[in-house]
């Protein structure tokens, strides 16, 4: 188990707060090249005659306050956006004696064109791109038209900067649709395979119970002359078996059928917010049920092949030996519970004592059975978060979607799953499985 990362710095900052930079230094480099620095003879370039008069500093206030509602709108109302951004490139290119608007003016609307190619829909998208290119046009036809000269190879670089930019953001766009695709396939596929490992336990339960159903019967056959109490013993505890499996089968068909119906509610489990690989897990730990897999999961030595809460203890013994200690706490009275609860919830501690032992880099857990509800079963295993000195585990293996899995399992009979970061550090899973009422366990 792992908690969420931190976004960087980077992605911290706002597409509106980039495209306000942008034009705050595109601003800053014009000023910079229009004045003597120390250890020049002259400017880089010549200044426009009103750029430090005070119609020229108005011009340049007005084109900031532009730029800068464009950036607060870019988010919520991109097209509205690059407007106030394209005019605020023209107002901020008049005061600077320029032909043609110049790179450092069309900076911010570079920004804003990446940022609409790669969030916003290819339509929107190649609107942008022919609206920016466009104005570059028409304001050379218009210096043009009034006589004036025109800087063609200048607009021209300034238009190739702008395509490029905007080819970068498509690739962008398209890169996140594929990993969004790639991420609802994988939740999908673990899904799917985890369906498929409990219709492997469910078939194992089911023939176990027509197991003891078959004994319990033939012997009832052959003493039910001579020994009458034992045949009433049988016949019970065919009965106790009969029923438990068919409680067990309508609750895992009654969570299926309405998903077969489409009914609106029940949807495939989430995928894991940030699944990380991780390496096959230490000898004992099985295989994380999020991957796609034609068999079982590897067998805990000492563990039956369809185990419950009873055999915990085992489990714990190995996660210890993996390097992670286990405190279990029970509270409640103990009770029996249906088998398909009881394996369930079993899982649910499996695969989440092996995400610690993959990826939260801690030494201890804490696994907890209440069983004070009678209503209900819950599970919580946490920890507490990487320790100093303990690396988490990266090396390749492992699909990082057991939480899908865990959380199929639980929907399945109709119980609560969450999963998520402790508030004071580490990781935590719970489990809520609703216990039928009428049914008692052998």
């Amino acid at each position: 188990m792992h908690a969420t990362p931190s976004a960087p710095f980077l992605k911290r900052v706002t597409p509106g707060g980039w495209t306000a930079l942008a034009w705050v230094v595109g601003l800053l480099f014009t000023v910079l090249l229009r004045i003597r620095l120390p250890g020049q003879e002259e400017a880089d370039v010549m200044a426009g005659v009103i750029f430090l008069r005070w119609d020229g500093i108005t011009t340049l206030a007005l084109a900031t306050a532009l730029a800068l509602r464009g950036s607060v709108l870019l988010t919520r109302r991109p097209a509205a956006a690059l407007w106030f951004l394209l005019v605020a490139a023209i107002v901020g290119s008049n005061p600077l004696g320029v032909t043609a608007i110049p790179f450092a003016q069309y900076l911010a609307v570079d920004v804003a064109l990446y940022v609409i190619a790669a969030a916003g829909p290819p339509r929107e998208a190649v609107r942008a791109l022919l609206l920016a290119v466009g104005v570059l046009v028409a304001h050379l036809t218009v210096r043009l038209l009034a006589g004036w000269g025109i800087g063609t190879t200048s607009a021209l670089a300034v238009a190739l900067a702008a395509a490029l930019v905007w080819l970068l953001g498509r690739s962008e766009h398209q890169s996140r649709m594929y990993a969004e695709r790639s991420r609802a396939q994988a939740a999908e596929q673990a899904v799917t395979a985890e369906r498929l490992r409990i219709a492997r336990e469910m078939h194992d339960m089911v023939a176990h119970s027509i197991g003891i159903v078959a004994l319990q019967a033939g012997a009832a056959r052959r003493v039910m002359e001579t020994q009458p109490e034992q045949v009433r013993q049988a016949l019970t505890e065919i009965e106790t078996a009969s029923r438990e499996t068919l409680a067990g089968l309508r609750r895992m068909l009654g969570a299926l059928r309405p998903e077969e119906r489409g009914a609106p509610g029940r949807r495939l489990a989430d995928p894991e917010p940030f699944p990380r690989p991780g390496p096959p897990p230490p000898p004992g730990l099985p295989a994380t049920s999020g991957v796609p897999e034609t068999s079982c999961p590897a067998a805990t030595p000492g563990v039956p092949e369809a185990p419950g809460l009873a055999v915990l203890d085992r489990l714990v013994e190995v996660t210890a030996a993996a390097g992670v200690r286990v405190a279990v706490h029970r509270a409640g009275a103990p009770r029996p519970l249906p088998p398909d609860i009881d394996l369930s919830a079993f899982r649910v501690v499996q695969e989440s004592l092996t995400n610690v032992v993959r990826h939260s880099g801690a030494d201890s857990c804490t696994v907890t059975v209440d069983q004070g509800d009678p209503r209900a079963l819950v599970v919580t295993v946490e920890d507490r978060g990487a320790v100093p000195g303990r690396e988490r585990a990266r090396a390749g293996g492992g699909s990082g979607y057991g939480l899908a899995g865990m959380r199929e399992r639980v929907t399945l009979l109709e119980g609560d799953f969450a999963a998520g970061p402790r508030p004071g550090g580490g990781f935590r899973v719970t489990a809520r499985l609703p216990l039928p009422t009428g049914v008692t366990a052998p």
